[in-house]
């Protein structure tokens, strides 16, 4: 073509018309092909999407062996969803009316089971609480079996379904089914002094919220019932006010603050037909914690983990329930801290016909799995490197094999799925692709799962996989067709060197729409914080909310510092004595990363948390005023000497011990260097992080001459998501903050609750 050009001018010229034609005429075709779609303000506000933009995704009613699962879904997309049992090696689904499960009727509300709940159901039959009064049904037929004033809590069946344990007026009680007769098993039960049902820091702390309250534990045999005695009457009273009514009156909790008396704490066993309560041999005046118990099967002895008030001496014993000795079957101890709580999967797995048993530490830096003999011996580690073992979903006694997840080896922020043999050896990744994993779903004998798996720019998808890997068949992908024609905002996972050069902290970013690199963008960084909680993985998570965001023009991500569980124990030790600090730290280096890289304005820097995310958020506009401009903080804990005893001392040790660690940690200590818009809220009634935090720091900023915004929720606890005026309220209060500090315009038409 270049020699047409010099040898014919006038063809060149006319080439060159055509030329200039046939471009514009491409370019037109690949801008139209390029262009996509906006999503309109009316469907985002409305949090609607487009036609054929999403797929559901089918949902795992059951396996039914190793060979079949029913899956409810839509064999067609016009076709309502149905359960189809799929024959995975005849590779066909034919439809089942098959997938319901046993009979449960709950009190509203009631929660779950496991570790507790108001109600139980097992096979065809359930027990639950109407009315305060304990109700029993079996094929259909319901019966009354309690008629009084007093409210019974956490029944709960023995494993073989003939008695029903539970609690009221803090007394433990049993109902066999066989003679319906209600036996009281306890009768010392008072104010301050709890049978089968917990003392508060127990509930919150070791327990769990799940629980909701529920003390106490049948054996695998029935023939005992184990339970935890609480006397409460030397712990601090703490008053919450509530304001309704012409008086108001008060709640009072028995709350121990960091240095203050625990609960003292026995543990009994007792005949469900009633009789004397063998209680295990430990002193009950010790300054101790209990956790939640495991029960051997084979022998129907309990093993009961102990901890010391330090929290870093880690015993479980096995208990003869029939008279109450004690042997030490696992010793731990670590310079900084244990995790009292259990792991996924437990903490402890025994393997059939006592051959031993498969123990989680995190003792080496990083969490692991170990082999012992049943007497306590170690055996070998089964697994080990840099990174976390997160729960053990399946054993393989037969061949010697572990199936579990862990954050991935390759990519913190993702999970995966591993097998390896008992011995350490055979270490075989399952999951596949650059993807995360968080949803697995086995077979009974793990012959076979189901994967659900994203990652950030790539929607959720599911597919069945072989136990060595092999994907059978895709099953589902929540990416519509339609996807792609939209204009969809960028979200990624970054990675920023911390300050130290230790670690490559991880951030979630969703970036402002049609984003240009010569402009400045307000940010708003959404946290929680605190040792091992973090919130950033690679998981897909548009919203038509961030999607409206990302059009008004607003940088949006989430950060997670060392401690956060992507650098295991290891990370997490940097928080010993010393909250808040090296939070603070990372999280200024990621800021300043985003207004050095990213286009942040320095000027609009805003974090926002609740609970340990409302603690930071206060910390960042005092003791990270330099960096943090604006803060919505809920919830908050303002110094930790106001917080619990077995959280907090996990942590930062006792005020007495580590009154240097207290100080530097709080809120109140920096707030002569507070500056920028700070909004406060909190629950009147908040029963965890009490809304004295909040008066405190208030209490402060007046005396200092600092303005603030404050609202606060009467009737509310930690969160009032169960007041549904009262939340939306909140929403619309942190959309007006964005709107009026951030983004400088007004709330559009409809973005109010």
């Amino acid at each position: 073509m270049a020699g047409y050009y010099l040898h014919y001018p006038k063809a060149n010229a006319m080439i060159k018309k055509i030329s200039l034609v046939l471009i514009a005429f491409f370019a037109i075709i690949s801008y139209t092909k390029a262009q996509k779609k906006d999503f309109s303000d009316a469907d985002l506000l409305a949090n609607k999407t487009p036609a054929n933009f999403y797929n559901p995704l089918p949902f795992i009613v059951k396996w039914v062996d190793d060979e079949h699962v029913i899956i409810n879904q839509k064999i067609h997309p016009d076709s309502a969803a149905k359960n189809y049992l799929l024959d995975i090696k005849a590779n066909k689904f034919v439809q089942t009316t098959e997938g319901g499960g046993g009979e449960l009727v709950g009190r509203r509300g009631g929660g779950g089971f496991g570790r507790g709940g108001d109600n139980a159901s097992t096979n065809a039959k359930s027990v639950y609480v109407r009315d305060n009064d304990l109700y029993y049904r079996e094929k259909g037929v319901e019966r009354r079996l309690t008629n009084d004033k007093d409210e019974e809590k956490n029944p709960t069946f023995s494993p073989d379904s003939n008695y029903i344990g539970y609690t009221k007026n803090n007394n433990l009680f049993s109902y066999n089914l066989t003679t319906n007769k209600e036996t009281q098993l306890t009768t010392d039960g008072t104010f301050t002094t709890l049978n089968g049902y917990a003392s508060w820091v127990y509930f919150e702390e070791i327990y769990g919220r799940p629980t909701r309250y529920r003390a106490f534990w049948w054996s695998p045999d029935s023939k005992t019932l184990a339970y935890a005695h609480f006397d409460e009457s030397m712990v601090p009273m703490f008053p919450i006010y509530n304001s309704e009514g012409q008086h108001g009156f008060l709640e009072e909790t028995r709350y121990p603050l960091p240095g203050d008396k625990n609960p003292e704490v026995k543990i009994g066993f007792v005949n469900p037909d009633g009789g004397k309560t063998v209680w295990a041999d430990f002193n009950d005046k010790d300054d101790q914690y209990f956790g939640w118990p495991m029960w051997r099967k084979t022998n129907n002895t309990m093993w009961l983990p102990w901890m010391n008030r330090d929290q870093n001496h880690l015993i479980i014993y096995e208990i003869n329930t029939s008279t109450g000795a004690k042997k030490i079957v696992y010793d731990e101890t670590q310079k900084t801290w244990i995790d009292l709580e259990d792991r996924v999967g437990g903490r402890i797995n025994f393997l059939p016909n006592d051959k031993g048993y498969i123990a989680q530490s995190d003792k080496t830096g990083w969490n692991h799995l170990y082999l012992y003999n049943m007497d306590g011996t170690l055996r070998n580690a089964i697994t080990s490197g840099n990174y976390s073992v997160t729960g053990i979903r399946h054993i393989d006694e037969k061949n010697e094999t572990i199936y579990f997840v862990a954050r991935s080896r390759e990519n913190t922020a993702r999970i995966d799925l591993y097998s390896v043999k008992f011995d350490g050896k055979d270490f075989r990744r399952l999951t596949f692709g650059e993807y995360n994993h968080a949803q697995i779903n086995l077979s009974p004998n793990a012959k076979y799962f189901i994967t659900t798996y994203n990652n950030a720019v790539t929607p959720s998808k599911m597919a069945l996989v072989d136990n060595k890997g092999k994907i059978i068949r895709e099953l589902g992908d929540a990416k519509g067709a339609e996807m792609d024609n939209y204009n969809v905002a960028k979200t990624e996972i970054i990675r920023i060197k911390s300050d130290d050069g230790k670690y490559d902290l991880p951030a979630m970013v969703t970036w402002p729409l049609n984003y240009d690199p010569a402009k400045k963008y307000p940010m708003l960084i959404s946290i929680y914080g605190g040792p091992n909680a973090g919130t950033v993985m690679d998981s897909w998570s548009w919203t038509t909310n961030r999607q409206f965001y990302a059009k008004e023009g607003l940088i949006q991500v989430a950060f997670d510092h060392r401690a956060s569980g992507h650098f295991g124990k290891e990370g997490v030790n940097y928080m010993y004595h010393n909250l808040g600090y090296w939070e603070m730290q990372d999280y200024k280096t990621m800021a300043r990363w985003f207004i050095a890289n990213g286009g942040a304005d320095a000027n609009k820097i805003c974090i926002t948390g609740f609970s340990y995310g409302g603690y930071m958020s206060c910390y960042a506009l005092t003791y990270g005023a330099d960096v943090f401009t604006h803060a919505m903080a809920g919830g908050s804990v303002v110094d930790w000497s106001l917080y619990d005893t077995h959280y907090t001392e996990r942590y930062m040790g006792t005020p007495k011990n580590n009154p240097d660690g207290y100080k530097s940690s709080s809120v109140l200590t920096y707030v002569d260097r507070f500056k920028g818009v700070l909004q406060l809220v909190h629950g009147t009634m908040d029963d965890n992080v009490h809304m004295q935090n909040s008066i405190q720091l208030i209490s402060a900023l007046e005396d200092k001459g600092k303005d603030f915004e404050l609202s606060l929720y009467p009737g509310g606890r930690h969160g009032w998501g169960n007041l549904p005026l009262k939340n939306n309220h909140f929403s619309n209060l942190k959309t007006k903050f964005i709107y009026k500090y951030l983004l400088e315009k007004p709330v559009p038409k409809g973005l109010l609750r």
